[in-house]
Formats: C-alpha cells, sequence, structure tokens
C-alpha cells in the first residue's frame, strides 16, 4: 500500500499549525510535508515530529506572495540572487529539521520575457542549487501546476518537466507529480505515472475539478492508488487537498484504501 503523508499546509487548518502534527499522527498517517514553514523555529518543528512518530516528506523554497502573483523566483530572470537566498534558506530548514526532498516552483512569465529565457534562467538557477543540495543528499523536484489556477505558469505539464529535467541534469533533480494539476492538464495519470515512475520523486494528490477530497471529482482513486502498488512504488504520496469538510471527516478515501 502507498505510504500517505498529509500536507498539512492544506490539511487540519482548523488548528495552528505545530498542533496538525499530532493531527495527522492520530488520523493514521505516516509522514507529513508542509510548504512554507519559515516562520517557525525548525527544532520545534523536529520535537512534534519526534514526539508522533512522523516522517517529515518534503517542503518548498520561499516562492513569494501567492496573492500578489509570485509562484517562485527559479525561472524569472533577475531574481536570481532571490532565488540563491531562498535555496540557502530552505536547505537549511530541511537539514535541520530531516527532510530529505524540497520542491522548487519555477514562477510566472514576466511579460516582457520570452520563454526560453526564462527556462534558460531557471536551468541555470536550479543546476546551481541541485549542485549544493548534492553535497547532502538532498533532492530536488520540479512541479508542474496547471494554468487554470496559476496562468502563465513556466511549467505546465510533464513534457515540458521533463524536456527542462532533462536539460539540467543531475540525478537529485526529479518530477514533483500532482495528480490534481496533471488532471486538469493532461489526464492520463496512471499511463504518464507508469511511463515517469524512475524520475518521479513524489507524488501529491486531490480531485479534479475543485481540489477537494478523493470522491469530490472526477479522478479513480481507488485505481489510482492500486496502481501505484502493483508498480511497487516506494515513495511517499501526498494528500494536498481542501478538505470540503472537516478534515478527520474527508478522511473515507485513506480508511476504505487500508479496509482492502
Amino acid at each position: 500500500m502507498p505510504r500517505f503523508a498529509a500536507n498539512i499546509s492544506f490539511l487540519f487548518t482548523e488548528l495552528p499549525f505545530l498542533d496538525r502534527f499530532e493531527a495527522a499522527a492520530n488520523a493514521g498517517f505516516e509522514g507529513v510535508e508542509f510548504h512554507y514553514p519559515f516562520e517557525f523555529d525548525p527544532l520545534e518543528i523536529r520535537l512534534r515530529l519526534d514526539e508522533y512518530g512522523l516522517t517529515p516528506v518534503l517542503m518548498n523554497i520561499r516562492a513569494g506572495n501567492h496573492a500578489r502573483g509570485d509562484w517562485g523566483f527559479a525561472g524569472i530572470p533577475g531574481r536570481e540572487e532571490t532565488f540563491r537566498l531562498c535555496v540557502i534558506e530552505a536547505m537549511e530548514y530541511a537539514l535541520e529539521i530531516g527532510i530529505r526532498q524540497i520542491n522548487c516552483l519555477a514562477g510566472v512569465k514576466p511579460a516582457e520575457v520570452d520563454v526560453r529565457t526564462c527556462e534558460l534562467t531557471l536551468i541555470d538557477n536550479v543546476r546551481r542549487a541541485a549542485e549544493k543540495f548534492a553535497e547532502f543528499d538532498l533532492t530536488l523536484n520540479l512541479e508542474a501546476l496547471n494554468t487554470q489556477d496559476v496562468p502563465g505558469f513556466l511549467i505546465s505539464n510533464t513534457r515540458d518537466a521533463m524536456r527542462l529535467i532533462n536539460e539540467i541534469g543531475g540525478k537529485n533533480v526529479m518530477l514533483q507529480y500532482d495528480c490534481y494539476h496533471m488532471q486538469l492538464m493532461e489526464g492520463a495519470l496512471i499511463d504518464t505515472i507508469r511511463r515517469l515512475l524512475p524520475r518521479i520523486g513524489h507524488i501529491q494528490f486531490a480531485d479534479a475539478p475543485g481540489r477537494g477530497e478523493p470522491g469530490t471529482g472526477q479522478i479513480d482513486f481507488p485505481a489510482l492508488f492500486a496502481h501505484l502498488n502493483a508498480l511497487r512504488y516506494k515513495g511517499w504520496v501526498s494528500a494536498e487537498y481542501r478538505p470540503s469538510v472537516r478534515t478527520t471527516d474527508s478522511l473515507a478515501w485513506m480508511k476504505a484504501r487500508r479496509s482492502r
């Protein structure tokens, strides 16, 4: 059975951030991930993880203010120093917390810059970051986001993501595959996962459309989870959805999977 983690930037938001670790463990999750933990002491996060027996799965490099249109700096010409400082910050947090995978968002293409210039900026920035991460055995993930939620995002499908990952090079640069985003952009989740599995570092999910819990949209999650099991996928599968009810009442999908 896949190892399920809770993204506590989305789940258990009824509670203060540091109380979500206990809630995730009580709900049966083995691991947790979160986006931007930088307002909290990393040692306090580490204590919560140890206390509740949770594995820290993933965090993000700081990506700016989403409400103002910032979705990362890796592919934004002129923001190279900002990205470099955010990489150092994320690496220091990850090492103190015990996280081995860090997600990187490419950013939204500025209107005055052509796509290839942004891609070349991303390739250089991510290559440098990955080389630094490799010194500490850390993995850097690149994620594609759908352009309905984030218009103009630089990487919006697995074709472009894998093309850029191949241009970057480095064994520690992997694809972060989000089923919600890719259902909206591509579909064919099962076939794509099977084809790209050796290059997938992490999988996330929410139902689509709507980004709710499994059962609120069109994705066949029982088939998806069974497929991951058949492929003997060894990584984590993280719930990154917006519950339509209290988080603890949105977990029928996990209970059903365990009953099998």
